[in-house]
Formats: C-alpha cells, sequence, structure tokens
C-alpha cells in the first residue's frame, strides 16, 4: 500500500460534518479527519456507544501516513447533533447516517474499524451488496450479546448526571470502564478528554424537551453524581444525548431472538477479511460466539488481548500494530497475536 507524506498540518485532525435524514428531520453529524485528504484509501473508525470519535487518535495518528482515517461521532455523541426524537437512535438510522458519509468521502477503497456499537454499524453496512468495505475489524462484538453485559451498561447509560469537577468525572469514568483494561494516568486522561466537557457545552444542537437534571441510580460502588439541587451548579457532563437510553432498553425475548437472527444473517453475508478482536476478559463477547463466528463465515479471524474486557481501547502500540497489520494486509490475526 503507498505510504502518503503527512504534513505537520495534518498532525492534528479536521472537524467536518454531513447531513443525514431521520424521520423526525434532518441532522448533521461530524466526523474527525486525518491524514492526506485526497488520499483514495480510507479508513472509518467507528466508537461505542456512549463514547466519540475522538476515542481513535492514538490508532488515526498510527495510520494516517496510509489512510485517510476518518472518524465519525455518532449522531447524539461529541460534535454530533442530538435527534428530537429519541427513538431513531438505533442501528438502522446509524447505519443510514453512514451513507451520506461514504458518498462524501468517495475512497476508492473502504476499511472499517469498529468498538461495539461501531462494529455492529460496521457489519451491517458490510453485509449489503455493493459495500465499499474491504477490510473488517470488529472490535470486541458480534452478532450474540451476553445479555448479562447489555443489562451492566443499561445500568449507568444515560444516568450519570452532572459532576462538581473533570477528576469527578473521571473517577465515575474510572469505575464504569474499568473493563477497558490497565491505563496510564496520562493514557487515561487524554482517552476521556473529549468525553468530560464543561456542562454548557454538552447540550445538543437538536435536543428538545429532556429534563436538566439526569441524576439517576447507577452501579454500586460507582462515585456519585452532583444533585443539580445543590447551590453549587455542576460544572462537567458526559458528551452525549443522555436520550440514547430510550432505545437501549430490555428486548421482550422473541423481539431480542429476532434481532440476533438479522445479526447473524448479515455477519454470514460478509464476503470481505474480517477480524474479531476479543477482550479475554469481555463479558459482551463470549469466546463460544466468537469461535462460532469463525466456523460460519471463513473470512473471520480472531484475536484475543489479554488482561481486558470490553472492550480494548487500541492506544498501546501492541493493540495499534494487531490492527495495523490486519488492515493492510499484513500478518494476519493468528501471526499478530503470538
Amino acid at each position: 500500500m503507498t505510504q502518503h507524506a503527512v504534513p505537520h498540518a495534518f498532525e492534528e485532525p479536521r472537524l467536518a460534518y454531513v447531513t443525514c435524514l431521520s424521520p423526525a428531520g434532518l441532522h448533521r453529524m461530524a466526523y474527525w479527519e486525518w491524514g492526506d485528504p485526497d488520499n483514495p484509501a480510507v479508513l472509518i473508525c467507528v466508537h461505542g456507544l456512549t463514547r466519540s470519535g475522538r476515542d481513535f487518535d492514538r490508532l488515526a495518528r498510527r495510520l494516517s501516513s496510509r489512510y485517510r482515517v476518518v472518524c465519525p461521532d455518532i449522531v447524539g455523541r461529541g460534535q454530533s447533533d442530538w435527534l428530537s426524537d429519541p427513538a431513531y437512535y438505533v442501528i438502522p438510522q446509524y447505519v443510514s447516517d453512514m451513507l451520506p458519509l461514504l458518498a462524501a468521502l468517495g475512497g476508492r477503497t473502504v476499511h472499517w474499524f469498529g468498538t461495539s456499537l461501531g462494529g455492529l454499524i460496521g457489519m451491517s453496512l458490510a453485509s449489503l451488496a455493493g459495500t465499499p468495505i474491504t477490510r473488517l475489524v470488529l472490535n470486541d462484538v458480534g452478532p450474540r450479546l451476553a445479555p448479562d453485559a447489555l443489562m451492566r451498561i443499561g445500568q449507568y447509560v444515560g444516568k450519570a448526571g452532572d459532576f462538581p469537577s473533570r477528576e469527578a468525572g473521571l473517577d465515575y469514568l474510572s469505575v464504569v470502564s474499568a473493563a477497558f483494561g490497565p491505563h496510564t494516568p496520562e493514557a487515561w486522561r487524554e482517552l476521556n478528554e473529549y468525553i468530560l466537557v464543561p456542562a454548557d457545552a454538552a447540550q445538543g444542537r437538536t435536543q428538545r424537551g429532556n429534563p436538566t437534571s439526569l441524576v439517576a441510580a447507577i452501579p454500586a460502588g460507582t462515585p456519585a453524581a452532583t444533585p443539580a439541587s445543590q447551590e453549587a451548579p455542576p460544572a462537567w457532563r458526559l458528551h452525549y444525548d443522555p436520550a440514547i437510553a430510550v432505545a437501549f432498553k430490555p428486548m421482550a425475548p422473541p423481539v431480542a431472538m429476532a434481532a440476533e437472527m438479522m445479526l447473524w444473517k448479515a455477519f454470514d453475508a460478509i464476503h470481505c477479511p474480517t477480524l474479531i478482536v476479543r477482550g479475554e476478559q469481555s463479558d459482551l463477547l463470549s469466546a463460544a460466539t466468537a469461535a462460532e463466528m469463525t466456523t460460519r463465515n471463513p473470512n473471520a479471524q480472531v484475536v484475543e488481548i489479554a488482561g481486558v474486557g470490553h472492550a480494548p481501547t487500541f492506544m498501546s502500540d501492541d493493540q495499534i500494530a494487531i490492527a495495523e497489520n490486519f488492515l493492510t494486509g499484513g500478518l494476519g490475526a493468528a501471526s499478530a497475536a503470538d
């Protein structure tokens, strides 16, 4: 693969937007772009449920000499608009939002790296006839999602409330994101720099009707947020629309079974090389499901990352090397894991 020089001006991301459509109207989706904007080789990196495109800063810097790296903020997160109707915070809408982005980028080749929710979006797109995706990384996600993990995530998504200080927010994240694995204090701050923002900067541009105070029950042992009733106004907030929790609720068993069947159908239809990354301690993607994925689809292979649950952050050099080797057609998963 041709390597493109990365001028100094490209060492930080550029912020841009595409306009998307939902049944509730138009909204803008933000994306962060790294590397040469004329590079026809595109890598799209898509984050998890409550995160943002800035999760991939280290990975993007490493790969921006090879790719035009594009990291969207899924609608309702980061710099993207909030939907006026939270019922549309669902995978079909997220998939639809990626279509104008793909059209705007016009890449000759498109590789996809998706963490958790971002992987489900990529899996759906890669299954479509005529898809532009030619290599796919599914970071700790698959067609079968463990119910206990979904319940764990559902306990805190949208319920954190406001924090009196940035440090209080980091303490909160250190509990709910403990499964990300060990990080240095510097890496932890870097990872969460764009997730914790001043409260007055966290309001979505099209949000309607959400209460100003969202303090609620959170998992045992989680540092408590500051109630809005205290005299000192809260200063920091997680940078996503708390209403994403509306669509993130337990499904009736028949509905959950139908959803899983649809995801398996999508996964089975993927024809491009696919790397399944599993955190060794993941409670969302079981070892059995990862193994079944490789049995059902001969294009898929698995690598496990020791000492990590849901989900690997790909901030460390060894994790980044696994993605780089696979995406660039190098050693492949089995060798990268050795």
